[in-house]
C-alpha cells in the first residue's frame, strides 16, 4: 500500500454553511485515523490549506477517500504519491526503576 500527500486549498472566506460542516469533518477524520487510512491531517495557522497523509492503493482511491470528506464541496484538492514518509512515532516515556 502506498501514502500520498494531499494538499488543499481551503476558501479564503468561510461560510456558514462551511463552519456548520466542521464537526462532521472532525468526525470524519477521526474515523479515517482509526482505520488507518489517514496517517496524518493538519491545518495552516491561517486557515487557508490542509495537509494530510493517505494510505491507499491508488490515486483513484485517495479522490474516493477525500470524495467523503463533508468540506468536499469546498476543497481544492491535489495529490502528491510519496516515495517515503518518515515520522517520529508516539511512544511512552522511558521509566526508571530507581
Amino acid at each position: 500500500m502506498s501514502q500520498y500527500m494531499v494538499e488543499i486549498q481551503l476558501p479564503a472566506v468561510m461560510s456558514e454553511d462551511f463552519t456548520a460542516k466542521i464537526p462532521a469533518q472532525r468526525k470524519k477524520i477521526n474515523e479515517l485515523m482509526e482505520q488507518g487510512r489517514l496517517m496524518s491531517y493538519a491545518l495552516s495557522d491561517d486557515y487557508a490549506r490542509l495537509w494530510c497523509v493517505v494510505r491507499a492503493e491508488s490515486e483513484f482511491e485517495v479522490m474516493s477517500l477525500v470524495s467523503e470528506f463533508p468540506l468536499i464541496d469546498y476543497m481544492d484538492p491535489k495529490i502528491s504519491k510519496l516515495m517515503f514518509n518518515n515520522v517520529v512515532a508516539l511512544r511512552l516515556p522511558m521509566f526508571s526503576l530507581n
